[in-house]
């Protein structure tokens, strides 16, 4: 396993559950939206437990590039077409008020936040165009740029000022030291909202699954309505300083971001199990355009991807009262988390928040990406291989880029040795 940047750095460990316990709220899944979930929760005074099944950080929030912006691809534009006006502010405005969240806290934390522009380019200046009047009507101020500084012939890109970066693990880590955390205990089975683990149960009231894929598939009909997509990042010394943070539009463009004297040039998706450009894409373009710069890091990430392009962050289904879910965060993970974390503490200590609508798990699930989603399950269902997921019994493909035993339908991905490396699976497969 290749580790990022951020892994560097040494984070809080916790104790293991070694008995019976009852809380209010039990917190599944210790990365970043789980973690500030039960920051706020702790803050305000709430009875809570989480618990992690490897150690804090473990996932895939140690693989982010970590930008923290409002501005996601070319998403509101989407949304004002298939949701209207209302949805779509709402969405600018949850985003807007979690990068304002994250510039207050980390005033007081070592964690090398630095506010910067933000750009997203495309080649089609009618998208360009589009995606700059949806967030007019918004009421979101953006600039469209002509001439952006990368190596690149775009139509130009839509910047957003005062948005931010900064290193997620010392972030966290600041955050996690004191907080009620249980590591290495994995929740082998839920009845009702009661935990099962290895050596003691957990008794909650109220049960936050904060798992990146959410593992119950009795409730919620998550199987259809995600899938995930992996992207791959090379950290190069001695390229270019680029000023700002840069995305594409199309998920299978590039992004820029510096670190340091790094440049982080990310790019090379595909839904996992598929084919992609990998890193192989990334050095060929590292190559051509930085010839001179040295590839000092290199780690591969995995996105839930969500039929709308919006989080699902609320209760886990309609006839699940207790229980609440944060997913689908698509390529914006800082900003979904926090958002996350602001609207399920307002859920659970009875405050109102303006964004349930929004963020509803339960909203209207008849968009185009769900029969895409429905044909890959099936094909994969039929398709004749010794090699199944445990998750629905889909058949696993080998990565060869990465030497793993992936899932097309929804994501899991095993090691060579049958190691679980990504979930929504809870347990290895045999080789």
């Amino acid at each position: 396993m290749n580790k990022s940047l951020w892994e560097k750095v040494s984070l809080p460990h916790f104790q293991k559950l070694e008995r019976d316990i009852s809380t209010d709220v039990l917190i599944i899944g210790g990365g970043i939206a789980g973690l500030l979930t039960a920051y706020f929760l702790h803050k305000a005074g709430v009875e809570y437990i989480l618990v992690e099944q490897n150690t804090i950080c473990s996932g895939v929030t140690a693989k982010t590039t970590a930008k923290i912006t409002l501005q996601h691809g070319f998403n509101y534009q989407k949304i004002l077409s298939s949701s209207g006006v209302g949805i779509a502010q709402g969405y600018y405005l949850a985003n807007k008020k979690a990068l304002d969240t994250y510039k207050k806290i980390c005033k007081d934390i070592d964690c090398d936040f630095e506010i910067k522009d933000n750009y997203v380019y495309s080649y089609n200046a009618g998208k360009i165009k589009k995606e700059l009047s949806a967030l007019s009507k918004i009421g979101c101020q953006a600039e469209f740029v002509e001439d952006i500084s990368l190596p690149i012939n775009s139509s130009g890109a839509v910047k957003l000022r005062n948005q931010a970066q900064f290193h997620p693990l010392k972030f966290l880590s600041t955050i996690a030291k004191d907080l009620n955390i249980y590591e290495r205990t994995k929740v082998r089975e839920m009845i009702g909202n009661t935990a099962v683990t290895e050596n003691g149960k957990i008794k909650a009231k109220r049960v936050v699954v904060a798992t990146h894929f959410p593992f119950i598939n009795k409730h919620g009909k998550y199987f259809l309505k995600l899938y995930q997509h992996r992207s791959y990042v090379l950290a190069l010394k001695g390229a270019q300083n680029v000023g700002g943070m840069y995305v594409d539009e199309n998920d299978k463009g590039l992004s820029f971001r510096n670190y340091g004297d790094l440049l982080l040039l990310g790019g090379g998706g595909h839904r996992t199990g598929k084919q992609g450009g990998s890193y192989h894409e990334l050095r060929k373009f590292a190559r051509l355009y930085y010839p001179n710069a040295k590839e000092v890091s290199h780690w591969a990430t995995q996105d839930c991807i969500s039929l709308d392009k919006m989080c699902y962050i609320g209760k886990y289904s309609s006839g699940t009262d207790q229980m609440y879910v944060a997913s689908g965060f698509n390529k914006w993970g800082m900003t979904g988390a926090m958002c996350s974390a602001q609207l399920l503490c307002d859920m659970l200590t009875g405050n109102k928040n303006d964004f349930e609508e929004v963020f509803n798990p339960s909203r209207n699930i008849l968009k185009p990406q769900l029969i895409v989603n429905g044909f890959e399950s099936t094909v994969n269902l039929l398709t004749p291989t010794a090699k199944r997921c445990p998750h629905l019994g889909c058949a696993l493909k080998w990565n060869k880029q990465e030497r793993s035993w992936d899932c097309t339908c929804h994501g899991s991905r095993f090691s060579d040795s049958g190691k679980l490396l990504d979930g929504p699976a809870t347990d290895g497969i045999e080789i």
